[in-house]
């Protein structure tokens, strides 16, 4: 019932929505002689939280049309290249002649982007595609709204999501480098496993963990003691509801994004509330960069998106409770995921110093459950000052992380091709 009554709140508040619409276009209307007024800006502020802090927000956009490499604009085209019910796999690709007139190369190494299923849009990572793009052919896996998916699609589960991953690695090619940010990471390393022992010609060259929960027993944070403490049948009745008409995926049961959304804001409440504050005495005061920053931010951390029972509940059994990746104890389709059989996949893992959802330590765990990669194949890196979010976006993953994953990439691209004959990779053409 949860979920119908954040709908029918949702919906009980369109009329006071609309009336805050409308005073705050009364009260900056340029026909308005009272619009420079301190009574008129505060007027025009309170409305405008009110609107901002009760409206929905929906999938934002990517908006990497252009990018700017080498100082240099360089269009770019969004291409669905593959997709299923749960995922679109999208590929940014770059235009020849602007990459030329920016001193690129045409041909670049070809990295698959696994975004979080966790809560967020993949848009939650366009600046770390942008970065990624400066170098790289981008593929992105594109999430698709559990609520929008209908009950005749089926179930999508753990062990789905691991087939996801091989299914957008055959797709992109023979020689790939595959990136898991944050929640990916045991799905994706077990994706690698089970295609290095079948000798799959698609597996990745490399494999780039940031922030991931490889082993969450160590340096366990807030979220994972309350992914222990509590017990698994505490999740199943308190985290799942029922999809509601009149959405696509009606009757379906979900970890709804509300959920987890107002699960990690009552974790920072002071520092939200103090945003908010902010926000409206930058409204006040006409500050146009820092209102800016506030609806950057938010317009994306409000966008939310639902996960399906089985897979939800699945993560938490299997990545914080029983840990079966990290105890070598993880069946797929009946097989055990064995980790020891990637023998020629490189492996970076990336950790922040302060991230407080995967603490130091579970992230690069990752090289002592993979005995047999090369020592030349493998980087560990923690990079200081930084939190969860700063692992992938930000200052610090440009001027810090990325250089050393883009060299990470090509040291393995130059071994993988020497190695496995791979074939040049075409040119990225928009």
């Amino acid at each position: 019932m949860l979920y119908a009554f954040h709908e029918l709140a949702y919906h009980s508040a369109t009329p006071f929505r609309i009336g805050a619409r409308l005073a705050r276009d009364f009260w900056t209307s340029p026909f308005n002689p009272a619009a420079d007024t301190a009574i008129a800006r505060t007027a025009y502020a309170s409305a405008e939280v009110f609107e901002s802090m009760t409206r929905r927000y929906g999938k934002p956009a990517w908006g990497l049309d252009v990018l700017t490499i080498n100082g240099q604009p360089v269009r770019t085209v969004e291409q669905v290249v593959w997709s299923s019910p749960w995922v679109r796999l999208v590929r940014f690709a770059r235009n020849l002649p602007d990459l030329k007139r920016a001193g690129k190369p045409t041909a670049a190494p070809a990295v698959l982007v696994v975004a979080p299923l966790s809560g967020h849009y993949a848009t939650l990572l366009r600046g770390t595609v942008e970065t990624f793009l400066q170098d790289h052919d981008v593929y992105v896996a594109d999430w698709i709204n559990a609520r929008q998916v209908p009950m005749l699609e089926g179930r999508f589960d753990f062990y789905d999501y691991i087939d996801h991953v091989r299914s957008m690695l055959a797709k992109v090619g023979p020689g790939a480098h595959v990136v898991g940010v944050c929640q990916p990471g045991p799905p994706v390393l077990a994706a690698c496993a089970v295609m290095a022992e079948e000798n799959d010609p698609n597996r990745p060259a490399s494999m780039t963990f940031m922030g991931s929960p490889i082993d969450a027993r160590l340096s366990p944070t807030v979220t994972n003691q309350l992914a222990e403490e509590k017990p698994f049948t505490w999740f199943k009745s308190n985290m799942i509801h029922t999809v509601p008409l009149p959405y696509p995926g009606f009757g379906r049961r979900v970890y709804p994004g509300f959920v987890q959304l107002y699960s990690f804001m009552s974790m920072n409440e002071a520092r939200h509330t103090d945003a908010h504050w902010e926000y409206f005495r930058d409204l006040v005061a006409g500050d146009g960069d820092g209102t800016h920053k506030h609806e950057e931010f938010y317009d994306e951390y409000l966008s939310v998106l639902d996960l399906t029972e089985e897979f939800y509940l699945q993560t938490i059994d299997i990545v914080f409770q029983q840990h079966l990746l990290a105890r070598g104890l993880l069946e797929h389709r009946g097989r055990k995921v064995d980790l020891s059989k990637i023998t020629d996949i490189g492996l970076m893992t990336v950790e922040g110093e302060k991230d407080d959802i995967s603490g130091v330590g579970q992230t690069q765990a990752a090289h002592g459950l993979t005995p047999n990669i090369p020592d030349e194949r493998r980087v560990l890196y923690v990079q200081p000052q930084v939190g969860h979010y700063g692992v992938f976006n930000g200052r610090r993953f440009r001027d810090d992380i990325y250089p050393r994953v883009r060299d990470f990439i090509a040291l393995n691209e130059g071994i993988s091709e020497a190695a496995r004959g791979v074939p040049e990779r075409p040119a990225a053409a928009a």
